[in-house]
């Protein structure tokens, strides 16, 4: 499982997902799917590039998919709670 993180720097509500970051890499390791987090600024060359290929348009947009790339399920303009993402991983 891979969760894709795109944020910028000046986004307000980009803390938020940032901040949910910090709590799955504090977490990931009691659960059972072992989990990827892929990091993205949408300021930089690379992070545009990766946004543009899944359509982001908004940050912060978190994005859940699988180990080969495909969208399961997707947060855009806003990061989930934890609860969320976990209700996905069962």
């Amino acid at each position: 499982m891979i969760i894709k993180v795109f944020t910028q720097p000046k986004c307000p509500r980009c803390p938020s997902a940032k901040e949910l970051i910090k709590k799955i890499k504090d977490q990931s390791a009691n659960w059972r799917t072992k989990i990827k987090i892929e990091e993205y600024d949408v300021s930089t060359v690379g992070g545009l590039a990766e946004a543009s290929f899944y359509t982001v348009l908004a940050t912060p947009s978190v994005l859940l998919c699988s180990d080969q790339g495909k969208v399961i399920k997707d947060w855009r303009g806003d990061a989930p709670s934890l609860t969320e993402i976990k209700a996905f991983l069962k």
